[in-house]
């Protein structure tokens, strides 16, 4: 059972609100997710709700085009995306959320999306990112 979140895009014109499951917390080192360096956490389909910004919301796919990225069109702000890897849910980038904040995760796998699962067969971990407070 997820935590039930609201975020928003910087500029506040995308606002949503997600169910999500904070322990599910990753990055990816595929070429766009390595770009943009966000924390993302999971969250069904069906527990993801826009709230304002339908408007504001753009969509960005590559390579298969099977994930959708979805970013603020005014404030270029990641949100979410819809995965390749499960499309029945969304990754929710985590500084988005209220309150939170990547580095309140000590530690974050990070995923080889280079070799994706739907290509390779098999989920590759690449790494962990680990963040420590002076």
């Amino acid at each position: 059972m997820g935590e039930l979140k609201k975020g928003t895009c910087h500029c506040r014109a995308v606002r949503f609100e997600a169910e999500v499951d904070l322990a599910s917390a990753r990055r990816c080192d595929c070429s766009l997710c390595r770009m943009r360096g966000a924390v993302a956490v999971s969250a069904p389909l069906d527990r993801f709700t826009l709230l304002a910004g339908e408007v504001a919301v753009r969509l960005y796919q590559f390579n298969t085009g099977a994930a959708k990225h979805y970013f603020c069109g005014n404030c270029g702000i990641y949100t979410h995306h819809q995965r390749r890897s499960n499309p029945t849910q969304y990754g929710v980038n985590v500084a988005c959320l209220e309150g939170m904040s990547p580095f309140d995760f000590p530690e974050v796998e990070v995923l080889n999306g280079q070799a994706h699962p739907k290509d390779t067969g098999a989920t590759r971990r690449s790494g962990v990112l680990r963040y420590t407070a002076d």
